[in-house]
Order: C-alpha cells, then sequence, then structure tokens
C-alpha cells in the first residue's frame, strides 16, 4: 500500500479528537478504507507520532490508537493549517520531487514562519 502524507495528516487530526482514557479507540477517516487508515496509524506509530497498538486477529489487520505523543503533538501543530501544509508539500516537490515525514518536519516551521513574516 502507497503512503499518503495527507491520510497520515488526518489520522494526526482524528487521534487528536479522541479521549484521553487509557483505551485504543477506532477512527475513520472520509474517503478512506479501514484498511488505509490502519496501515497509517502504523505509520504514525512506527514514526513515533501517535500511541497506538496492533489489535490483529484471525479476522483481519488492526491497528487502533490511544493517543498522540509529545513528538505528534508538535507535528500536528505545524501541519494543522491547511495554507501551511500545501504550501510545505509544494516546496518539498518543487525541490526534491518527494515528500517524507523527515522533511516535513523540517520545511513546515520554516514556511510557518516565512507566512507569519510576510
Amino acid at each position: 500500500m502507497k503512503r499518503d502524507m495527507d491520510l497520515i495528516r488526518a489520522v494526526l487530526i482524528e487521534v487528536e479528537k479522541l479521549p484521553y482514557d487509557g483505551g485504543f479507540h477506532h477512527i475513520s477517516v472520509e474517503g478512506h478504507s479501514e484498511e488505509e487508515v490502519t496501515y497509517h496509524v502504523l505509520l504514525a506509530h512506527e514514526h513515533g507520532l501517535i500511541d497506538a497498538a496492533n489489535l490483529t486477529t484471525m479476522d483481519g489487520v488492526c491497528w487502533k490508537p490511544k493517543r498522540l505523543t509529545y513528538q505528534g503533538h508538535e507535528f500536528l501543530d505545524s501541519a494543522r493549517s491547511d495554507t501551511v501544509w500545501n504550501k510545505a508539500k509544494e516546496k518539498l516537490l518543487t525541490t526534491t520531487g518527494t515528500i517524507t515525514l523527515e522533511a516535513l518536519k523540517v520545511v513546515l516551521p520554516q514556511v510557518m514562519i516565512k507566512l507569519a513574516c510576510g
């Protein structure tokens, strides 16, 4: 399955809405299958953006999020604005031809500063 940075961002936004009650939760993202969301929950977990658990059973693969990590809060705070997000992706695509989470971590704050300074 192909990694979708917009879906990772959407997963973080949905996880931020969850109550912190110590449990793992089901999330959905409009326009994406449960399989796609599960895979991107796994990717966000592997990257240290969310705390999630592998609840896979004989019925199928299942990753459920629990909460954003501190790193996840920091990333989402810089990626929350659609304007900043889109400009950062555009900058990366025109300069490198690809978008990675590591590159976004560097470029998002630069875009925020540039927009704030005019």
